[in-house]
């Protein structure tokens, strides 16, 4: 199966460019390449500039400014910043009331000034944008159709903007070819102030210097390569960018007093003739410079070497203070891109999880023509698109190390009309995905994969019927997926579970506004689909699953009392709390309210001396993910602890039944394995020595949380997959007290 690689389609049909250089001029002739039966039109001084691109088809409407506004469905600002706000006048006066309006330039933050001024309705429709994309050259002439081509175009959003808006300026620049990312303005101002005004200023700096030195005429004649690479972008159009540092002053004053502040220590070290500390300097930026060149040209090979392994090493001892938050939930998080995507409106979404994980699936909309801005400090914003609204993704959908995302998405996909292929990394690719195929293939699904039951799914969009689906095990990414297949199917989908499982999806989807039957505390939980979900705002809890590790290090040390803040209590995910209680663990809750429709609270936990439990099997689906960690407080515990009926923890990330009770024989715990379970005999003392984590996020923090009881070092292969699902977990174990260092093999 390929997929497809058509244009996205445009609600308009008209569409007016006002400024026909070399931006403009690329934007129209690629649009008329990409989608021949659009009426675009130009308006420039430059009346040669007109003739040509009319002679040359390009262009097949013309009239006046007045007149070629009035009729168009999508303008285009492509003209130097400070002249844009001259515009919006215009565009107010003669627009029709439905146009959308965008523009192209570097600077963001003059253009909300602008709007202020402007009636809410007309300010609704301009979505602000910039592709990353250009030359030194100018005028139509130099206009490229390729020109964007899997090039970046960031998207700035207004806080006011509507998301029918967004979502055809997204579909635009999707037409193009180009690959759309979002940014707040501000943000985007202080981005592009560093990574283009700067060199541009410096570029224009030096070239001029050179020029006024009593040798310049050698100076230039005897200029090699690297002059002529450094100041290539000194040749752009100097109009332009004299505007562009007028318009982004304020951003580009703060980089430059940096950047001088830099030269001056620079000059220090050259001063001092030191060699040793500029040779560093240096090779950092080199080092730098070539992973930007990597991920840009070769992001198969950069992806390989972003899961080059690394290791931690845990020296013992030590203890457990201090009041923290964990990032957010990854699996509210997930679906918080998930369901804002097929929603009408506006969501917004604080304490998101920022992990690669959590990032993939954000990616993973933006390639189906979502807008989304951010995340920046845990807040973003989805511009939905509706139920009806994803655009076929130009390339398969690269889910990294999650398995929620890929189960989901597979649902979601089903049910869409285009094809889509699912992936991920070496350790999802080899996870089995039969359990959502059959129940998926019985509403009609039509789902490819590897002759074992594993990914890549190659996903042939198809018309789905509801079913009644008896889970044979307890599974909320089964039941999640199916629920997502369900809103696009005709009829009922009902889903039952053998035990109860997470709810995240079903408080969700009441969230966003869609009706559902049953749900927690009942087993059965049924939806008829062809409704519509409404946009809302989602503030994500604090990850029980990540606080689960933090739980167990104060639990099972000496002297420590940890606060643990804002985190998800959902009853569908406290096993862990509830274990550790039985096995005599003190932990208080307190500050209990609910956000969004989950249950959030404070947790305090104190030492104390644990003792070994019979885990109830009913518990099993409400801690499935934070078995590792707890399997480390029953070695810590006096006596036995026993668990069965956890078949599930053997189709992880990896066989984390197997992964731990190596690592634990390692530490000099006794213990045995079932085809279901595990027995530990605790109360021994841990040892030390090399642990294997098989890249298993939760197996690698779990270990990092036995150093605080082991008699020697612990060294962790493998860590890489910690940032899956929580980034920065080295220095908030750091924080309140594990002595732990990353270590790069």
């Amino acid at each position: 199966m390929s997929l497809l690689n058509t244009a996205a389609a445009l609600n308009s049909q008209r569409i007016c460019i006002v400024g026909l250089g070399m931006i403009g001029g690329s934007i129209a002739r690629g649009l008329r390449r990409a989608l021949p039966d659009l009426t675009i039109s130009a308006v420039d001084q430059d009346a040669e500039a007109l003739k040509t691109a009319w002679e040359d088809g390009t262009l097949t409407a013309s009239g006046s400014i007045e007149e070629l506004l009035s009729s168009a469905d999508l303008v285009i600002l492509a003209v130097p910043p400070l002249t844009l706000p001259n515009f919006l006048a215009q565009l107010q006066t003669h627009a029709q009331s439905h146009a959308v309006f965008t523009d192209v330039g570097s600077v963001k933050t003059h253009i909300i000034e602008a709007l202020a001024d402007c009636d809410a309705n007309f300010a609704s429709r301009f979505v602000p944008g910039h592709p990353i994309a250009g030359s030194e050259k100018s005028g139509y002439l130099a206009a490229n159709p390729d020109l964007f081509a899997g090039r970046k175009l960031i998207l700035t959003p207004l806080p006011q903007n509507s998301a029918a808006a967004a979502a055809e300026v997204n579909r635009l620049w999707r037409a193009l070819g180009a690959e759309v990312l979002g940014m707040s303005p501000s943000r985007h101002d202080e981005v592009l102030a560093a990574t283009s005004h700067l060199p541009h200023l410096l570029a224009y700096a030096i070239v001029d210097l050179l020029l006024h030195q009593d040798s310049s005429e050698d100076i230039f004649r005897y200029a090699a390569g690297g002059f002529a690479d450094f100041s290539r972008v000194a040749s752009s159009n100097a109009q332009m960018w004299s505007d562009v540092f007028v318009a982004n002053a304020e951003a580009t004053e703060k980089v430059l007093d940096q950047y001088i502040d830099y030269l001056r220590s620079l000059k220090a070290l050259i001063n001092q003739r030191a060699g040793e500390d500029l040779k560093t300097i240096f090779q950092r930026a080199k080092q730098t410079r070539d992973n930007f060149v990597l991920r840009i040209l070769n992001p198969a090979q950069a992806m390989a070497m972003n899961n080059t392994p690394s290791s931690y090493r845990i020296s013992p001892g030590g203890s457990v203070t201090g009041t923290i938050r964990v990032p957010g939930d990854k699996s509210i998080s997930h679906r918080s891109i998930i369901f804002g995507a097929l929603a009408k409106g506006v969501t917004r979404v604080t304490g998101f999880l920022e992990g690669e994980d959590a990032m993939n699936t954000v990616a993973a909309f933006r390639e189906m023509g979502v807008t989304v801005t951010g995340p920046e400090n845990g807040e973003l914003t989805i511009f939905g698109v509706g139920m009806q609204g994803l655009q076929p993704p130009r390339k398969p959908l690269y889910m990294g190390n999650s398995g929620t995302a890929m189960r989901l998405l597979a649902g979601l996909l089903a049910a869409q009309p285009f094809d889509s292929e699912l992936t991920g990394d070496e350790s999802l690719s080899g996870r089995p995905m039969e359990r959502i195929v059959k129940p998926l293939g019985q509403m009609g699904a039509s789902i490819e994969m590897s002759a074992a039951g594993t990914p890549p799914l190659r996903i042939t969009g198809a018309d789905l019927v509801g079913l009644s689906y008896d889970m044979p095990v307890a599974s909320a990414q089964v039941k999640s997926s199916l629920l997502l297949a369900g809103l696009f199917a005709e009829g009922k989908t009902s889903v039952t579970e053998p035990a109860i499982c997470r709810d995240h999806t079903e408080r969700m989807l009441r969230g966003f506004g869609y009706e559902l039957e049953g749900g927690y505390p009942e087993a059965v939980v049924t939806l008829f689909g062809g409704g519509s979900l409404q946009a809302t705002s989602i503030d994500v809890p604090a990850d029980i699953s990540s606080a689960a590790f933090f739980l167990v290090a104060a639990a099972i040390t000496p002297g420590s009392e940890l606060i643990l803040q804002h985190v998800g209590v959902n009853p569908t995910r406290t096993g862990i709390i509830e274990l550790l209680r039985q096995m005599g663990a003190r932990i208080e809750v307190s500050n209990e309210k609910e956000v969004g429709g989950e249950p959030v609270a404070d947790l305090t936990v104190r030492y104390s001396s644990l003792q070994g439990i019979e885990i109830d099997p009913a518990l099993v689906p409400l801690t499935i993910d934070e078995f590792p960690v707890l399997f480390v407080a029953a070695a810590c515990a006096d006596g036995r602890t026993v668990l069965r009926g956890a078949e599930e923890l053997r189709v992880k990330e990896g066989d984390r039944i197997e992964a731990m009770a190596e690592g634990l024989k390692t530490l000099g715990i006794e213990l045995e394995t079932f085809a279901d379970g595990i027995r530990i005999e605790g109360g021994t003392g841990l040892g030390g020595g090399i642990i294997d984590s098989h890249g298993d996020h939760r197996i690698a923090m779990a270990f990092a949380v036995a150093g605080l009881r082991a008699s020697a070092e612990i060294e962790i292969l493998n860590c890489q997959n910690v940032a899956t699902s929580f980034p920065g977990f080295v220095s908030q174990a750091t924080e309140v007290g594990l002595k732990i260092e990353e270590l790069s093999d």
